[in-house]
């Protein structure tokens, strides 16, 4: 790998998890370990202690060895001596003919039976010593087997630590394989990521498919690309904008002054300076609305409220001066969250507009509608043709009917109004209208639920 593994995110979880793993493992050898040697030890046990007492029982019933041979009962546990209190061995196994005493354990009259275990040269013997009757001079069965292959070496132990070696080796390889199937989606948008810039923000990283944590690192970062490459369009709009609009006035304004200076006796001072305050009125208005058209895309007004969008119309008409009427019907309560001046503006923007056209009277209405706040300017003017109902509210856009009416304005009000409804999470749309246009404002409805 280029680079160190262990300062990766796939190396460090793999490195924990191979701790956890041999964390837990450990101690779970060392008990499985323990237990089955404590459970061969006590199934030995048993075996043997059965095995003597069933001798010794024998013995005590009367029973007489023919040839001091004691027959063993059971396979697992071959060696067998009765030895007299003396010492001396007067019955025995085949498997102990030829060995000497198993054992000097003498078990007494209070503890008849005691299991212990002998380790020769060569062999270790895991013996039970059972005492034929409480009598002084009875006798004492010994019954024994060699040490099972688990207890005599560390094959268990052996065969454990390998396991344990294998699984946790196996830990370590799947999490580092899983780890890395699971960032490859990460991987590939890192690469996507560096091959974009600020050139071309139009290219989005992949989606995973599924519906997961990196799925939805996808989304996020898809949504904030969209939203750099909103910003640098409306970065470059505003220059655009900015220069397309503003060059006109200047180069007016400009070839007045310079007209001034050469030829200043024939230059009526009031006409000219008339003239410059309108380009100057016109420069600022625009200048304004470019600004205004910023700060709604890059969200700087920030300041939500609640408010009445009925009472924002009726303190509206109230400082209008408006020669055509307006007719209200206006609900009250109902409430939005948005920024007051801005949707100010867009009420004042679609008045100015409605009043350039209307021929006879303007209709403003507000009513809820489906969990949303409605807005609605009408007047009967001249109807909007169907293919020029998105066209208007493109910046700068003015349709050809209505030139004549547009003079003075910035060709801009239309698009603040648009922009300003999709930063509150609304629509502003055209809709039909029998001799007339109707502009329908729609914003998500703030009002309150009754308690």
């Amino acid at each position: 790998m280029s680079r160190n593994w262990a300062r990766s995110l796939r190396g460090r979880v793999t490195l924990v998890a191979t701790l956890i793993a041999a964390i837990l493992l450990v101690p779970v050898g060392i008990g499985a370990v323990t237990v089955t040697r404590t459970w061969v030890a006590a199934s030995v046990a048993t075996d043997t202690r059965n095995t003597a007492e069933r001798i010794a029982a024998e013995t005590r019933d009367g029973t007489q060895w023919r040839g001091g041979r004691v027959a063993a009962l059971d396979p697992t546990v071959p060696l067998i001596q009765i030895v007299a209190p003396d010492g001396t061995i007067t019955a025995v196994s085949d498997a102990a003919l030829a060995m000497p005493r198993l054992t000097d354990v003498w078990p007494t009259p209070d503890n008849r039976v005691i299991s212990t275990t002998r380790c020769l040269p060569k062999v270790c013997l895991h013996l039970t010593a059972v005492r034929v009757s409480p009598a002084a001079n009875s006798s004492v069965v010994y019954a024994g087997r060699r040490a099972p292959g688990v207890l005599a070496g560390h094959t268990l132990e052996t065969v454990t630590s390998i396991e344990i070696l294998i699984l946790i080796a196996l830990t370590g390889w799947a999490t580092w394989t899983i780890m890395g199937r699971a960032l490859r989606p990460v991987a590939a948008m890192r690469a996507q990521l560096d091959e974009i810039n600020a050139s071309d923000l139009s290219r989005r990283v992949t989606q995973p498919t599924r519906d997961d944590e990196l799925a939805g690192l996808a989304a996020s970062i898809n949504g904030t690309l969209a939203r750099l490459e909103r910003s640098a369009h409306q970065q470059r709009q505003f220059a655009s904008d900015a220069s397309h609009e503003l060059r006109t006035p200047i180069a007016g304004l400009r070839a007045q002054l310079e007209s001034a200076q050469l030829y200043p006796d024939d230059t009526d001072l009031d006409a000219l300076v008339s003239s410059a305050l309108r380009d100057t009125d016109r420069l600022e208005a625009i200048i304004t609305d470019l600004l205004l058209l910023a700060r709604i895309g890059s969200r700087v007004d920030a300041a939500m409220e609640r408010v009445d969008l009925g009472e924002l119309v009726r303190e509206e008409l109230s400082v209008r001066n408006d020669k055509i009427p307006v007719r209200l019907a206006a609900e009250d309560g109902v409430i939005v969250n948005g920024v007051r001046l801005q949707l100010s503006r867009v009420l004042t923007n679609l008045l100015d507009n409605a009043a350039r056209h209307a021929d006879r009277y303007i209709r403003v209405s507000v009513e809820p509608q489906d969990g949303l706040a409605v807005l609605a300017v009408e007047n009967d003017g001249a109807e909007i043709a169907e293919d020029d109902r998105e066209r208007i509210f493109e910046r700068f856009t003015r349709l050809d009917a209505a030139r004549s009416r547009d003079a003075g304005g910035t060709g801009l009000g239309l698009a603040i109004a648009r922009d300003v409804a999709v930063a509150h999470g609304g629509a502003l749309t055209v809709e039909d209208c029998q001799g007339g246009a109707r502009f329908v404002l729609r914003l998500p409805s703030a009002a309150r639920t009754p308690e």
